[in-house]
């Protein structure tokens, strides 16, 4: 029988008639993401950068969120070519390359996810979840509708190169990281200092002239309205071990004498 994939992240950007709001899931808990998937938000990240995740995990998560109205996004660890293959075989079907600084790693990461002639994919389909193991109709040829690729800017060259990592050619958004930006200007922790939060924008500003969505990471619910009103397509405003770690906080805060509340960031 054959089978229909779910729309991409850049299909639903496109008709989508406001900003999405997303969650990292960073567990590595299938439970977890189920959980998240439920929410409501408009999409989840399964990080691969920072969180315990492998591709059992990866994709096991996958699974346990698609039956749910969520777009998963896979944040791959780095932009290795073999990596990519391998979480593209699990069926992801959106992709977050990290420390995307030039208009030539953006190159390298259109190349990964696209067959070749165009690209240097692996061709696996008759045995991987991407192709539902061939029942659905056409995915090679179609392969391209099927994947989206975002990429992360989050340095102070790829700040500086958004233009030109925007417009290449299978570039279907980008993520601006500020926590790693802040670190790249020397300002560590700082999410939110003048100087990171102003190229932020710059980056909005560079990648909307280019004609692709642009979105951040913002915990700060003030910096996330604030990114919201300068462009931002899509967000990510919290995550699982965020949510937990804050939470459990409060519960001792509210019941066990010594406890403090926690003014600790979430990110």
């Amino acid at each position: 029988m054959p089978l229909r994939l779910s729309p991409t992240l850049s299909v639903v950007l496109a008709n989508a008639d406001r900003p999405l709001a997303g969650i990292w899931v960073c567990t590595g808990s299938p439970l977890v993401a189920e959980i998240c998937a439920g929410s409501g938000l408009d999409w989840v990240l399964i990080d691969m950068e920072h969180s315990p995740n492998g591709l059992e995990s990866v994709l096991a998560q996958l699974q346990a969120v698609a039956a749910y109205p969520i777009t998963p996004v896979v944040r791959v660890p780095i932009g290795d070519v073999v990596t990519i293959k391998q979480v593209l075989d699990l069926g992801a079907q959106n992709l977050l390359v990290p420390m995307v600084s030039s208009k030539t790693d953006a190159e390298a990461a259109v190349a990964a996810v696209r067959y070749p002639p165009q690209g240097t994919r692996g061709v696996g389909s008759a045995l991987a979840r991407s192709a539902r193991w061939n029942r659905v109709d056409g995915y090679l040829p179609d392969a391209d509708a099927h994947v989206s690729l975002f990429v992360q800017i989050e340095t102070t060259a790829g700040v500086e190169a958004a233009a030109e990592i925007a417009a290449v050619d299978g570039v279907d958004g980008v993520f601006v990281g500020p926590s790693d930006l802040a670190a790249s200007m020397g300002v560590l922790g700082q999410q939110t200092h003048p100087d990171v939060v102003a190229a932020v924008r710059r980056t909005f500003d560079a990648v909307r002239a280019a004609g692709k969505p642009v979105g951040v990471n913002a915990f700060d619910p003030a910096a996330a309205d604030s990114y919201l009103e300068a462009g931002a397509a899509f967000i990510l405003v919290g995550a699982d071990v965020a949510l937990l770690a804050r939470g459990s906080e409060a519960l001792a805060a509210r019941w066990i004498e010594a406890s403090t509340p926690s003014d600790r960031p979430s990110y």
